[in-house]
């Protein structure tokens, strides 16, 4: 079981740093970029909304998936399920 939820933290950790990455490049509609980051976007932006709304504000840069993924990489993978 801890296996698997690790599996998941790692899959999600993969998620947020590509959607970070493809936010560097523009996407055209209906290109693969496009594409990619819709389907990345509707696992992750529940997330990172959540965290967007508990900081404050930091003007045009936005560090909603530092804090994640440093919370993932810290809190969950470390503490609760030893990966």
């Amino acid at each position: 079981m801890t296996s698997i939820l690790c599996s998941l933290v790692q899959i999600f950790i993969y998620m947020i740093i590509v959607r970070v990455v493809l936010s560097w490049f523009p996407s055209t509609s209906g290109g693969v970029v496009a594409q990619v980051s819709y389907f990345v976007g509707r696992f992750t932006e529940p997330v990172l909304e959540w965290v967007r709304r508990i900081m404050p504000r930091t003007g045009a840069l936005d560090l909603s998936p530092l804090i994640v993924l440093l919370f993932l990489q810290i809190v969950v993978q470390r503490m609760i399920l030893k990966c």
